[in-house]
């Protein structure tokens, strides 16, 4: 038996990574040297894994002094710190320090988590292998990952279904060792991404009361003390990385706004809106949708369908723990349609009531600032009902082998939007290979980007020093220091004398200026740079981006 669930795991495994590598084509082709480098959020996202796969390799007590914003200290804390995605890529960047691969071995990773987990919950669930299957891909390539390719923390949507399935199992046998691997289970999804996280401990929340409620379990102290035990153990692990961002909060009064929350909602269109090719032709008629939400057509029809057919008559649930059968009873079927309601309802935000009420009452949700990534868990449950439907049908099939191969071909007919955008990087510039040799230091990178609506620019620096790991003077990230900002507004005119008083008051030791960037303004930038040639010893010339130390100061 133990043999046989072997080889199940890893045809699995292997049956997920194709897919992902067909899913994500080219990503498999060029996994050493492009990314979504189209956008700056996709070169932070890049930026971001690096750093905490570097950290943990090299210096694991610095995890959150990432190198931006100098001189801050635990600049990681600014943003979301993706200290999962650093984890499950950290072998690949032992392997190479190569930064796109570390990443794109994030994303495949992620991928084929995210179909194995969906895969598990619903074998358990269903009893059906074939429906679990066809389960797998609904929710690992639903448009809503394809839409997130830039944000690799939106991209690891596997813990969710593993969350749901360590739950199922603490419930259906209640022990001590089930719930600590629950605690366990919600913990790393929060560190994969801190919705993630939440929305995984609010689901699991909703279906402790409402099986407690349907199996009659209230009164017992063994089912109670086991979620107890889930939750300190899901906190408890939580806390000690959670601190650092309590103390930025009260620092700075960092915090999300309703009226942020607002801008991040979903609208109409956002639950119609998807960028698969079998969807794309009803875009124009859904102009003006601020989120890309769809779940899909099978998985939306089926799923439907399962939850009607499901509501009406549920099965009596399977009592054996030792083979696959069904366990979905009426308990079951009111949790996930209850929580794909309540989901559903979030995603519309402040405006819709209930996000206003969660943000008052829960202080996590302060933290957050994008309502409608509760979609997510809103497909999750569709395909749960869906897996519930086919499950049926293919009990009745005569051959369900082939009903499931023509259900995978229209899941992935329904889904893909391969070829994915991807660009090729651009070669490390003499520069940044020389800084990478040099002693440590404080850096500045030119033009320094001085209004807010540029800030995201900097991002290009933050990639760009995955060769070197200097010390960055610049730096993009949801928080931005009030510091900062007011030195940006004098260094965005460098070479000034303000600008090197503002550099020397920094404490910075080596400048960077990528005349590309410069455009038509580059003669008169190559000028200023000769007329404070004194003060700026040149490193590097080879290509348009030249290096400089500072060797003293204009007074």
């Amino acid at each position: 038996m133990r043999f046989r669930g072997l080889r199940e795991s890893i045809a699995v495994v292997f049956a997920a990574l194709v897919l992902a590598a067909l899913f994500t084509y080219p990503l498999v082709v060029k996994f050493d040297h492009a990314g979504r480098v189209d956008t700056n959020d996709g070169k932070w996202s890049i930026w971001v894994v690096s750093w905490v796969a570097h950290a943990l390799a090299s210096d694991p007590r610095h995890l959150y002094d990432a190198n931006i914003f100098y001189p801050h200290d635990n600049a990681l804390t600014y943003s979301e710190g993706n200290l999962g995605a650093g984890v499950i890529g950290l072998p690949m960047w032992v392997a190479t320090a190569n930064p796109y691969a570390t990443h794109n071995f994030v994303v495949l990773m992620g991928f084929m988590l995210s179909a194995v987990g969906a895969y598990y919950l619903c074998r358990y669930l269903t009893g059906s292998r074939h429906a679990a299957a066809v389960a797998a891909v609904l929710y690992s390539y639903c448009p809503f990952v394809f839409a997130r390719t830039a944000h690799i923390q939106l991209l690891l949507i596997f813990g969710l279904p593993f969350c749901l399935l360590a739950f199922h199992r603490l419930v259906d046998r209640t022990t001590i060792g089930r719930a600590v691997v629950l605690g366990v289970t919600i913990w790393f999804t929060g560190l994969t991404c801190a919705y993630y996280g939440i929305f995984g401990g609010l689901v699991v929340g909703l279906g402790t009361i409402v099986l407690a409620i349907t199996r009659g379990r209230w009164r017992e102290w063994h089912y109670w003390s086991a979620i107890g035990v889930a939750a300190t153990v899901a906190i408890g692990l939580t806390a000690p990385l959670f601190i650092p961002y309590l103390d930025l909060q009260q620092q700075t009064g960092f915090a999300r706004t309703l009226d942020g929350a607002r801008t991040y909602s979903a609208n109409g269109g956002a639950w119609l809106a998807s960028a698969a090719w079998a969807h794309r032709w009803w875009l124009p008629a859904i102009e003006g949708f601020s989120e890309v939400l769809f779940p899909g057509i099978l998985t939306l029809v089926v799923g439907l369908a399962g939850a009607g057919m499901l509501w009406r008559d549920a099965p009596e649930r399977c009592e054996t723990s030792n083979r696959p059968c069904n366990r979905i009873d009426r308990g079951v079927v009111y949790f996930y349609v209850l929580t794909a309601v309540v989901a559903f309802w979030v995603t519309f935000g402040p405006q819709a009531g209930l996000y206003t009420l969660l943000y008052d009452t829960l202080p996590v949700f302060s933290f957050l600032r994008a309502p409608a990534r509760a979609g997510i868990v809103v497909t999750l449950c569709l395909v749960v009902m869906a897996a519930a439907a086919m499950s049926r049908w293919l009990q009745v099939s005569r051959r369900p082998w082939l009903l499931t191969a023509g259900l995978v071909a229209l899941a992935v007919a329904d889904l893909t939007q391969a070829p994915l955008l991807m660009r090729d990087a651009q070669p490390v510039s003499e520069a940044y290979q020389d800084l990478a040799r040099l002693p440590k230091g404080p850096v500045a990178v030119f033009p320094f980007w001085g209004e807010s609506a540029s800030f995201h620019g900097h991002a290009q620096y933050m990639l760009g020093s995955t060769a070197h790991w200097q010390p960055l003077i610049n730096g993009y990230s949801d928080h931005i220091p009030q510091d900062f900002r007011d030195n940006a507004a004098i260094l965005r005119r460098f070479p000034t004398r303000e600008s090197f008083a503002a550099l020397e008051r920094i404490g910075a030791r080596y400048i960077v200026v990528d005349l590309n960037l410069y455009a038509a303004a580059r003669p008169e930038m190559e000028e200023k740079l000769d007329e404070f040639a004194t003060y700026l010893r040149p490193l590097s010339k080879v290509d348009d981006t030249w290096l400089f130390e500072i060797v003293s100061w204009p007074r």
